[in-house]
């Protein structure tokens, strides 16, 4: 007992850093700890009265943080009240979802969003300012679209990961609504105060155990991570964004890494370190092969630019499918897959600085390509850890039927519409120059590629499928059109999941 108090103070203080430095949820970093290293959370509920614990100490941490950023003026809610308002009311419903779902795939998608995170502040430990227009205030379409959006799978994916949500409302809030760094904390922070309120509330009105069984724990958590908030955010506002980001990025990542490790020490057993080698070697094998024959050809023809970048999206993409033929184990491939990015990651932040760089990657912005990888491989392994590992080995199809809806299509898209596009698409929500021409590739090349995936890789029946696909083709094409800023990696195959996750009624 007195073992697990010193788990529950480190965990603490490290989500109470979190919180005070950028916002981060406190359950980012306590619940991996407390499922890994303390056997109280560890029975078939465990996760869940981690994150509840997690959720109480978020409530004070995140008060005083917003006290402190507000009295440096670092809140904004004149952009931000729309989705503040949507968060708050999806959280309760999302903290009831997560109480039926199994210990397992919640505990794990907080170590990989732990991980996840880490490297997205190493890589861009500050976020700027998007410019925008001085003194606007009032919400447009799109600014409503995203508070929309985002403000309600944020509220529900904080109420039943009991994480996320600050790192998501960073993320939302600087690249989307124009906030500066210290205003997207404190204003994600304030948002915190209340979600945190409501999600601790509703997890132990469902499981009142948590009370009698951790009432020392939770009071130990809410007095550690409330003091280690006010610290911190004291520290955030005195001294430069990378410092804090570089700071946050590397407790992050060495956390997540070391309990992932922790977590699965029994499973590591020569079997297991051989099935993981062997999926890692066919899986680098693929991409490494498939890679150097795009190598020659990039410095050996005159191959354009935009069919080169849609080229190495397809070795990307369409690495998944020998990723879950290579195992039967949802959690090696998904190790896999994060390792890989892992190496990428370290591999591109060296090399982008030498002079063949730019000639193999034409960016349009710095670390373009770093941040495509986070993005699709990071849903990769989402999307496999989600319906692989929550619904088992026969909803695989989802995973790599979302995919194969983004790719092929994106490709015919660009491809298409760049020779052949003569109606041009306009309007505030395209970005860009996109033709009907090219969505009606997109649609196409979709429906080409994700009907085989459901007919031979799902058991469902042929007509399924094909409604399915149907379905999904079109509002691939149609989330590619209205995505901007190069999300479409992210939001088509989103969208597609969604879609597919219905067929799992029948």
């Amino acid at each position: 007992m007195p073992y697990e108090y010193i788990v529950v103070t480190i965990a603490a203080a490290i989500a109470g850093i979190g919180t005070g430095l950028v916002g981060l949820s406190a359950a980012t970093a306590m619940v991996p700890l407390l499922i890994v290293l303390c056997p109280t959370f560890g029975g078939e509920h465990g996760a869940y009265m981690a994150t509840a614990i997690a959720l109480a100490s978020d409530i004070l941490g995140s008060l005083v943080t917003t006290v402190v950023y507000a009295k440096n003026k670092k809140i904004d809610l004149k952009r931000g009240w729309l989705i503040a308002v949507c968060i708050i009311g999806m959280c309760m419903a999302g903290s009831v979802a997560a109480y039926f779902i199994h210990q397992s795939v919640l505990g794990g998608f907080s170590l990989l969003l732990c991980i996840a995170i880490g490297i997205r502040f190493l890589v861009k430990p500050d976020s700027k300012e998007r410019a925008s227009a001085e003194g606007a205030v009032r919400l447009g379409a799109k600014e409503i679209a995203v508070s929309l959006f985002f403000g309600l799978t944020i509220g529900f994916g904080t109420g039943f990961f009991g994480t996320g949500g600050g790192m998501m409302m960073l993320i939302v809030f600087t690249a989307m609504l124009g906030y500066d760094r210290m205003s997207a904390v404190g204003t994600s922070t304030f948002i915190m105060t209340f979600t945190a309120l409501i999600a601790s509330v509703s997890h132990i009105l469902i499981e009142p155990e948590i009370i009698s069984e951790c009432f020392g724990f939770l009071i130990t958590a809410i007095i550690v991570a409330t003091v280690f908030s006010l610290v911190s955010a004291r520290f955030a506002n005195k001294v430069k964004g990378k410092t804090v980001g570089y700071v946050t990025g590397a407790i992050l990542l060495l956390l997540g890494v070391s309990m992932t490790v922790i977590n699965n020490a029994e499973k590591i057993n020569t079997g297991y370190l051989f099935e993981f080698l062997k999926t890692f070697l066919i899986y680098v094998g693929y991409i490494v092969a498939l890679a150097i024959v795009l190598i020659i050809v990039r410095f050996t023809t005159r191959v354009p630019d935009h069919i080169f970048r849609k080229l190495l999206h397809f070795v990307a993409f369409t690495s998944i499918v020998p990723l879950v033929l290579a195992t039967d184990i949802w959690w090696i491939a998904a190790a896999v897959e994060v390792f890989f990015l892992i190496l990428v990651i370290i591999a591109l932040l060296i090399i982008e600085k030498m002079s063949f760089y730019s000639k193999l990657f034409v960016e349009k912005g710095k670390h373009e390509v770093i941040f495509s990888f986070i993005g699709l491989f990071g849903l990769m392994t989402a999307l496999i850890s989600i319906f692989w590992g929550g619904f088992g080995r026969d909803a695989v199809y989802i995973a790599i039927g979302a995919i194969m809806a983004w790719g092929p299509g994106d490709a015919a898209a660009a491809i298409v519409g760049k020779a052949f596009g003569k109606h041009k698409l306009e309007g505030k929500l395209i970005e860009g120059k996109k033709s009907v021409e090219g969505t009606v590739a997109m649609a196409a090349t979709s429906f080409i590629s994700t009907l085989p995936v459901l007919l031979f890789m799902s058991s469902l029946p042929w007509f399924i499928s094909l409604a399915a696909t149907l379905f999904i083709a079109p509002a691939a094409a149609f989330t590619e059109l209205f995505t901007r800023k190069g999300w479409d990696t992210v939001t088509v195959p989103t969208v597609s999941a969604l879609i597919l996750s219905i067929t799992l009624l029948f």
